[in-house]
C-alpha cells in the first residue's frame, strides 16, 4: 500500500509537472526525495518503505510557477561536487563542466597552482578546479556580496575553505600576482534575447551582457594579459554563437585562442594562452 501512494504521488506529479517541464518525472522524483530529505537514488531504491511527506504538493505547486528545481531543494550538482544555491546566484550548468574539461586537457598531469575564478557566483569553477587539483589554491571573485556568502558557504562545507579566498571585486580590478589558471563564466546573454524556463527566476546581473553580449568580454579581455603566469591558460565561457567575436576581443590583446566544444557540440569554451616566450 506505502508502494503505491509513492509511485500514485509520483504519477500524478509527473502529470501536473508536463507543462511546465521538460523532464517532469526527474522533477518529481528530486521534489520528492528533497520532502523526504534523501538522495533520488534512495528515493528509487526503497518505494516501499517511504510513505509521502505532506511538504510534498507545496514543493510541486512551487515547480508549477516555473521555479527552478535548484532553488527549490537548495542544492545543484557540478562537476565531483554538490553545491548549495540561491536566487542570488546562477545555476551550474553541465555546460559550465567544459572550461574544467579544458583544464585538465591543458595542464595534463601538472597542477595548476594558483588559480582565479572571476565571476565565482557560487563558487562551481574554483571549487570544481579546487576538488580536482588537491595542491592548488584559488581566489574566487564577484561583484554580489550575496553571491560571495554563498561560494564562502560551499568552500566551508565541502572542506575547501583553506584553499580557498573570496573577494568583493569588479572581475581583475586591483588583483595583484599571476595565475597559472583562470576560470570565467560571464554574462553573455544579448538584452533583447526574450528568455524562457528556468533562466527567468536567475540573477539578471548573471545574464545580461548589453545589446551584443560582449560588454563584459570587452572589460575582461585586456585585464588577462597581466593576470595569466607563463604556461598558464583561461577557459571562457562563450554563447554557441559567440565564437569569432569573442575569440577576436582576447587575440587583439596577443592572446592564443582556441575553442572547445560542449557535449552538444556547440561552441561553448574558449582557452587562452599567453605567446610562447621569444
Amino acid at each position: 500500500m506505502v508502494k503505491e501512494g509513492v509511485a500514485n504521488a509520483l504519477r500524478t506529479a509527473t502529470t501536473r509537472l508536463m507543462p511546465v517541464s521538460g523532464t517532469p518525472r526527474l522533477d518529481a522524483e528530486l521534489l520528492l526525495a528533497h520532502a523526504l530529505g534523501i538522495d533520488r537514488n534512495d528515493l528509487l531504491m526503497r518505494q516501499r518503505d517511504l510513505t509521502v511527506p505532506p511538504g510534498f504538493v507545496a514543493l510541486i505547486e512551487r515547480r508549477l510557477t516555473g521555479e527552478p528545481i535548484a532553488y527549490i531543494t537548495g542544492i545543484r550538482d557540478f562537476w565531483t561536487i554538490s553545491l548549495h544555491v540561491t536566487p542570488d546566484v546562477l545555476i551550474p550548468r553541465p555546460d559550465t563542466e567544459t572550461l574544467i574539461e579544458a583544464a585538465i586537457g591543458h595542464f595534463g598531469a601538472k597542477t595548476p597552482v594558483r588559480i582565479l575564478d572571476l565571476g565565482t557566483g557560487s563558487g562551481a569553477l574554483l571549487l570544481a578546479a579546487l576538488s580536482q587539483w588537491p595542491q592548488a589554491r584559488g581566489v574566487g571573485v564577484d561583484i554580489s556580496p550575496a553571491a560571495l556568502a554563498v561560494a564562502q558557504g560551499n568552500a566551508d562545507r565541502l572542506g575547501l575553505a583553506p584553499r580557498a579566498a573570496f573577494r568583493l571585486g569588479d572581475w581583475g580590478e586591483g588583483l595583484d600576482g599571476l595565475f597559472d589558471l583562470i576560470l570565467i563564466n560571464p554574462p553573455y546573454i544579448a538584452r533583447e534575447v526574450a528568455l524562457a524556463g528556468d533562466v527567468l527566476h536567475e540573477p539578471d546581473g548573471a545574464l545580461f551582457a548589453g545589446k551584443e553580449g560582449l560588454d563584459d568580454y570587452r572589460r575582461i579581455a585586456p585585464m588577462l594579459p597581466c593576470l595569466l603566469a607563463p604556461g598558464g591558460m583561461a577557459a571562457i565561457e562563450i554563447g554557441y554563437d559567440q565564437r569569432v567575436s569573442v575569440s577576436a576581443l582576447f587575440a587583439d590583446q596577443g592572446l592564443s585562442v582556441t575553442v572547445r566544444r560542449d557535449l552538444a557540440g556547440h561552441d561553448r569554451c574558449l582557452i587562452a594562452t599567453p605567446p610562447p616566450p621569444v
